[in-house]
C-alpha cells in the first residue's frame, strides 16, 4: 500500500510556518507529535541564544556576510525501523509522509534552533528521515510561484556581501536528502520528539582547498563554480533529534 499521507496535517503545518517562526517556547512536545526546527549554528553552552540578523563567514582573506538565506522544501518522510523503502510498494504504516507543498523557509542566521512547525504522527520508532530541496516551477507549483515569482525554477536564494561587494546567489538544486536517526526517533502516546534540520552555511562557499571563500556571483547558473557550490550545499545538510533545541545533535 502507499505511504500514509497527511493532507490535512500538511495544510495545518504550512499555515503554522509563519505563526511558529521564531517561537521561543520550551522544548517539550506532546505525545504523538514531532516538532521540526531549523538551525545554522548550535547555541552556546548554557542554553538557547537569540538569533542574529546576519551571519559572518571569514576564511583566509575572504569574508562573506549573509543577510538572507532562503530555500524551498517539499515533503518529509519518516521511515519506521525495519520498514522498507518509502518509494516502493509496502505494507501500511512503513512510512509517515507529510505531503507538504512547496514551502519557503527562511534559515535562521545566528546561534540556536528556530521552530518551524509541529505535526501529528503515529506512535512508533523511526530510523530515517527523507525530505526534498525542491526547484519550484510555474507548472507544478503555480500558487507558490505566484506568491514568490523570484523562485520560479529556483530552490535557493541567498543575499549578502562578498568582500564588501553585494551579491545575490540563486540555485536550482533539486535533490532528495536522507538521514538516519541513531538511536531511532521514538514517538509515544505521551512523549513527542524534536527534529532539527541543520544547514552548515560555513561550508556553502568554501573553496576546495579550504583556505578561502568562493565569490557567490561565480556560482550562479552557468557560472564557472556552479557545480562546486551545489555539491557544497548538498553535503552541508543534516537532520537529527534535538530535544533540547540547541541546534546540536542530542
Amino acid at each position: 500500500m502507499n505511504p500514509i499521507k497527511f493532507g490535512a496535517t500538511a495544510l495545518a503545518a504550512t499555515a503554522l510556518l509563519a505563526a511558529c517562526s521564531g517561537d521561543s517556547a520550551g522544548p517539550s512536545v506532546a505525545g504523538r507529535q514531532v516538532a521540526f526546527q531549523l538551525a545554522t549554528n548550535p547555541a552556546p553552552a548554557g542554553g538557547l541564544a537569540a538569533l542574529a540578523g546576519q551571519e559572518v563567514i571569514a576564511v583566509g582573506s575572504d569574508t562573506i556576510v549573509l543577510t538572507s538565506v532562503q530555500l524551498v522544501l517539499r515533503e518529509i518522510e519518516l521511515k519506521r525501523v525495519g520498514g522498507i523503502a518509502c518509494d516502493t510498494a509496502q505494507v501500511e504504516d512503513d512510512c509517515e509522509e507529510l505531503e507538504i507543498a512547496a514551502t519557503l523557509l527562511d534559515l535562521p542566521l545566528g546561534n540556536g534552533a528556530q521552530r518551524e512547525f509541529t505535526v501529528a504522527i503515529d506512535t512508533g520508532s523511526y530510523g530515517k528521515i527523507e525530505f526534498e530541496i525542491h526547484k519550484a516551477s510555474s507548472g507544478d507549483d503555480s500558487a507558490f510561484v505566484a506568491l514568490h515569482p523570484e523562485f520560479n525554477d529556483a530552490s535557493i536564494r541567498v543575499t549578502g556581501t562578498y568582500n564588501g561587494v553585494a551579491f545575490t546567489y540563486v540555485s536550482d538544486l533539486d535533490v532528495e536528502q536522507e538521514y538516519s536517526f541513531v538511536p531511532p526517533l521514538t514517538v509515544t502516546e505521551t512523549t513527542g520528539a524534536n527534529v532539527t534540520l541543520f544547514v552548515n552555511l560555513d561550508a556553502w562557499f568554501l573553496n576546495q582547498n579550504g583556505d578561502g571563500l568562493i565569490d557567490p556571483a561565480t556560482a550562479n547558473k552557468g557560472g564557472q563554480l556552479e557545480g562546486e557550490v551545489k555539491s557544497n550545499i548538498e553535503a552541508s545538510l543534516n537532520a537529527f533529534e534535538d530535544d533540547d533545541r540547541d541546534g546540536a545533535e542530542d
